[in-house]
């Protein structure tokens, strides 16, 4: 350096990131920043925001989790034996709770050394995707899907081969495609159920064809059940672990969605293997690997886990449940009375619904992007642009908000169809 010139900076940030931040937080805070404000010149009245495009109902009094569960941290946090670190895979008392409560609903008893914890099912996604990023291997998601999994699977260098969901047939997968995708360095199969972003819940005889079909690829299952057994449809749950004698499961899982608490951050990878195939094939290892070089979910949180388990009423649960069927009947028909949309299958499970956006019924508008953009500042209402769960010109609606909330949001989204509607 001469003259006291300053030396050209060395350091960058990582573009990469740029490329793989597909992600619902990201599209809504973009929505967010266009809803209408009282000084940007617009002569649209101000009015509170309606978030129909987030799965967190946790601002309504109706959907705050029991009691129960927060004296259970209280009381972890009151008893000082939970403010370690915790050991690799998480709390033993906690990893036991997990694999006896999920064990209800299997054929086979899980074990605690089953149960790996996470902080949340977003860190869960995280680490078996890693798990699965060697050199030149792939990964089948779904489409629409999550686009968590895609975007660490960008970011990891993992190839991605999507799968169609047919929404004639409720949302099931496509298996005949699924087969035709994958190859000799297919590792893993993503499904979710019940479905986010499609709110469809998979019937015992599609999961088990799912099976039979990664059995025959020598692939096996990550199956995210992060809103198991929210269900309110005709299809009961049923868990991918269910099939482990036929193909291996990973299941991921949170205390998010059933309790209501997405900010405790808690979540589980658990296998469902008892041939022991993802010991054999290095899987255990790579995940326990990982575990111990990333951060882990609250100890004081994991140490409530029995007692939240042990002391949370069924009436809980099904006061939820009967909020939810309740607001999927209210979508259901009211979207019936907006004709640019359309849903093809009442909600059976989960939070949200997707619906696919008419455009040629508007005038003006040309994508879903640009439909949600302008509902965000004509009529201060949030839905999710389909893109973002890859389906260009859809909306996934969320409909976990109070029912006056969710019939007022609706009735804007026919007040703005009306006003955009082309003229017969």
């Amino acid at each position: 350096m001469e003259n006291g010139s300053q030396r050209k900076w060395q350091f960058g940030g990582n573009e990469e990131l740029n490329t793989a931040a597909i992600s619902v937080r990201g599209a809504l805070a973009m929505l967010m920043n266009n809803v209408n404000s009282p000084d940007d010149g617009d002569h649209h009245p101000q009015r509170p925001t309606i978030m129909l495009g987030r799965g967190d109902p946790t601002e309504f009094r109706s959907f705050w989790t029991t009691q129960s569960a927060v004296d259970a941290v209280t009381d972890a946090l009151q008893s000082f034996k939970f403010n370690s670190y915790c050991p690799t895979g998480g709390v033993l008392e906690a990893r036991r709770a997990i694999a006896e409560y999920l064990s209800r609903d299997l054929s086979h008893k899980l074990l605690a050394e089953d149960v790996y914890l996470t902080g949340g099912c977003t860190q869960a996604i995280e680490i078996m995707v890693s798990v699965l990023a060697r050199p030149g291997s792939n990964i089948l998601l779904p489409r629409p899907g999550y686009p968590q999994y895609e975007a660490r699977a960008s970011f990891d260098h993992l190839e991605v081969r999507h799968f169609d969901l047919l929404p004639e047939k409720g949302w099931e997968v496509d298996l005949d495609a699924v087969e035709a995708l994958a190859d000799h360095n297919t590792s893993a199969i993503v499904i979710i159920n019940p479905s986010n972003p499609c709110g469809n819940v998979f019937t015992h005889q599609h999961l088990e064809k799912i099976a039979e079909t990664a059995k025959k690829l020598g692939i096996f299952v990550i199956s995210d059940e992060v809103y198991g057994h929210l269900t309110f449809g005709s299809n009961p749950f049923v868990p991918m672990g269910k099939f482990s004698s036929t193909v291996p499961v990973i299941t991921l899982g949170s205390i998010s969605k059933t309790w209501i608490v997405p900010g405790w951050k808690l979540g589980w990878i658990v296998k469902n293997d008892p041939k022991g195939i993802f010991d054999k094939t290095g899987i255990v290892d790579s995940i326990k690997n990982y575990l111990d070089i990333t951060t882990d979910p609250a100890t004081f949180i994991q140490g409530a886990i029995p007692q939240i388990f042990e002391r949370t009423k069924e009436t809980f649960f099904s006061n939820i449940i009967g909020i939810m069927r309740e607001a999927a009947d209210i979508v259901y028909e009211m979207i019936k009375e907006i004709p640019c949309l359309t849903c093809p299958h009442k909600p059976q499970g989960s939070m949200v619904v997707l619906v696919k956006l008419n455009l040629s019924t508007l005038e003006g508008i040309d994508d879903d992007i640009q439909f949600c953009l302008k509902l965000a500042k004509e009529e201060s209402v949030i839905v999710l642009p389909g893109v973002t769960v890859g389906l260009k010109n859809w909306l996934r609606i969320t409909f976990a908000v109070e029912l006056p909330v969710l019939e007022d949001g609706l009735q804007s989204i026919k007040a703005f169809y009306q006003r955009h509607a082309k003229e017969q």
